[in-house]
């Protein structure tokens, strides 16, 4: 049982849970509400704080605080994670597109930042929350209504820019305002924004990140690695292993990075990384890709069809993003980081993290498979449906199409073709212009190619 806190930061030694009904503790039966008694901070006479811990679905357990007075009437509700930091930071964006987006659930930690990127409105880590997206924007348009009055006599300027940003809110919560996104950006991994299997490329988006020692230092975990430099190594030789001392993100412990090139026939050579710490049992892989930025996107589009085809080898890199039509799979890109494996590989994977995120059980147990308590009936047909579906495809027993868009080209799925210059009969593969939106998040925008020189030169003279 993690350390617990009433609203007014006094820490709770234990909590006993109260006998069920049948004499049970409540865990087979039903889920129990705690309550101690905690002082107000309003009228500073003693007040009820009850305590909850329940599933969120796709995501984890969490404990429900709120606490209430009865002399005064003051009441407070926060949510912590019941549990410790994750391994990585986690970043959640989610495009609305129409009404039933803003029922989205949202869970919001005390150290997660909120932004709704069009309205360019952060709301700053702090109080922990359990609700949605209307209910996170209907917040921020409260506060930012709070106060208008005085700020009208005080600083007129200051208030016509928030009216302008309150009026674009409210349009947003009337539903004319769409599409636009709302982020969700925790370095401690607690928060989250729930997906739907109905969501398609560029809706739902999860990327987890490696803490920056700033971030870990605000967290309170401290760095126990030496921080000493790597000697410069020569040349790297394929199909080599090279071993590397580094820091564990999860526990700050010393561990070994193994780092090994690869030819990849036809392709290019890639840089597979593994990661793995002895003390935590974390481990990660990640594939690399180098070489420079190709002029043009690629897509590849393979129509799987025989065993033989999901033994293809298959790289995604880091900014592919992944469909499978038949499937109504969606990966964006980002989500999985670089991977080098086999079809087969790629989709258990895709199942396998996504479904013990719903279900708390393995893919192949099905049957034994523990829902979460708030999950809906037609939610739960909806992801029985889904996840029957990669099964069959994993297990060779449906045929589907797996579609790989990178913008960066760096991408790659074996051919089978008897000569390799030739066409794969199952296989197509097409360039394209990037869009100005790829080209903008790949940073390739303002980058200048060509006239640096001169424009170094430049910086040198009038420095």
């Amino acid at each position: 049982m993690p350390e617990l806190f009433n609203p007014i930061g006094e820490k709770v030694e234990k909590v006993v849970p109260a006998a069920a009904p049948n004499g049970t503790t409540g865990d087979e039966d039903e889920k129990v509400v705690d309550e101690i008694e905690s002082l107000c901070m309003n009228c500073e006479e003693n007040g009820m704080t009850r305590l909850f811990l329940t599933k969120i679905p796709y995501f984890r357990e969490v404990i429900i605080m709120s606490f209430s007075c009865d002399k005064c009437g003051f009441s407070n509700n926060e949510v912590q994670a019941a549990g410790t930091f994750q391994l990585k930071g986690a970043h959640y964006e989610l495009r609305l597109t129409a009404m039933p987006d803003f029922e989205r659930q949202v869970v919001k930690s005390d150290t997660a930042t909120v932004k709704f990127i069009e309205l360019d409105v952060e709301v700053p880590a702090g109080k922990g929350q359990l609700t949605n997206v209307e209910g996170l924007l209907t917040t921020v348009i409260d506060d930012l209504a709070f106060g208008q009055e005085k700020r009208k006599e005080e600083a007129p300027e200051v208030h016509a820019k928030i009216e302008e940003v309150i009026s674009k809110g409210r349009k947003m919560l009337a539903g004319e305002g769409f599409p636009f996104r709302v982020s969700v950006d925790d370095p401690a991994g607690n928060s989250f924004i729930a997906p739907d299997p109905r969501d398609g490329v560029g809706k739902w988006e999860k990327r987890e990140f490696l803490r920056t020692p700033e971030q870990n230092a605000a967290l309170g975990l401290a760095d126990t690695a030496p921080a000493d430099d790597l000697d410069e190594q020569g040349d790297i030789i394929p199909d080599q292993i090279y071993q590397f001392p580094a820091s564990c993100p999860g526990c700050m412990h010393p561990c070994t990075t193994n780092m090994k090139m690869v030819d990849i026939p036809h392709f290019r050579q890639v840089v597979i990384m593994n990661t793995s710490c002895d003390d935590c049992g974390y481990k990660s892989n990640d594939v690399k890709t180098g070489g420079e930025i190709p002029a043009k996107g690629r897509k590849v589009t393979l129509r799987v069809r025989t065993a033989v085809d999901l033994a293809r080898d298959i790289l995604k890199s880091e900014s592919c993003a992944l469909e499978c039509p038949e499937l109504s799979l969606a990966v964006n890109p980002g989500t999985l980081g670089g991977r080098f494996t086999t079809v087969e590989g790629l989709l258990t994977q895709v199942r396998d993290d996504l479904h013990n995120q719903i279900f708390e059980a393995d893919a192949d147990a099905a049957a034994t498979a523990r829902t979460n308590d708030s999950l809906s009936s037609s939610e739960k047909t909806r992801w029985d449906e889904f996840f029957a579906g990669l099964n069959a495809a994993v297990n060779g027993e449906k045929e589907f199409t797996i579609v790989l868009t990178d913008p960066l080209a760096s991408s790659y799925v074996q051919s089978l073709a008897d000569d390799p210059s030739q066409p794969d009969a199952q296989m197509t593969v097409e360039e394209y212009d990037r869009t100005e939106e790829e080209e903008e998040d790949l940073g390739l925008a303002d980058m200048k190619t060509e006239g640096y020189e001169e424009d170094a030169e430049k910086t040198e003279k009038s420095a």
